[in-house]
């Protein structure tokens, strides 16, 4: 009854009863299931709880993200600004880094198999040159907009990849299925970006204090 507001859609399911000397109608509600954004954070928590019981969320599962990664794989679209914030992130910070890019949508219609199907390319591709990890990301937006991080099929392919995955879907509030089952979760893309090259900055402050100190 707390989750009711007016002016919400919901589906009744009960029973239809006729008041017949006045022509009224009764409707006794036995359930009712919320429409919209109400309809798929019941989708979201379901699954949630399926594969938090299949282990897929646990610490122990989660693979340690490399301090200091050589070639990344990104899975987003290429026309979104998720994109340019890490590559404007890493450009400065860590420019060695090499980039494998898939494109993906990352909403609509076919964005879940295109992501899914970009996690394994990059998992089969670094069988030949190796990939240190993968980013999956995409900018803010509503919970509609975010769906296909929150698909069993894209939460599956994270938690089957050998490669460390790292989610940055939307912005610091939002939190996704993906988010949960990715060995490691950025607020934001540009601070996956920050996480990703955190020890290559180190390590170049550190050589530069130490050719001080020598000289």
């Amino acid at each position: 009854r707390e989750l009711m507001e007016d002016g919400q859609k919901v589906v009744l399911r009960g029973d239809l009863t006729v008041y017949e000397p006045r022509g009224q109608y009764q409707l006794i509600v036995q359930k009712v299931e919320l429409q919209g954004v109400g309809e798929l954070q019941a989708k979201f928590e379901k699954l949630k709880l399926k594969l938090k019981a299949e282990g897929l969320f646990d610490p122990e599962a989660k693979k340690e993200v490399p301090r200091y990664p050589q070639r990344m794989g990104i899975v987003t679209s290429l026309s979104g600004a998720a994109l340019r914030d890490v590559l404007h992130v890493t450009r400065r910070r860590q420019p060695s880094l090499q980039i494998v890019l898939v494109a993906s949508r990352v909403q609509g219609q076919e964005a879940e198999n295109e992501i899914t199907k970009g996690i394994q390319q990059l998992n089969k591709w670094s069988e030949r040159q190796s990939v240190d990890l993968i980013l999956i990301t995409r900018g803010g937006g509503s919970m509609e907009d975010l769906w296909a991080f929150n698909e069993e099929s894209v939460a599956r392919s994270i938690f089957a990849s050998v490669i460390p995955v790292v989610s940055a879907v939307g912005h610091e509030i939002d939190f996704t299925i993906s988010d949960f089952v990715a060995d490691l979760r950025a607020a934001t893309p540009s601070v996956a970006a920050e996480i990703i090259t955190v020890g290559a900055v180190a390590l170049s402050e550190s050589l530069a204090d130490t050719g001080e100190r020598l000289g």
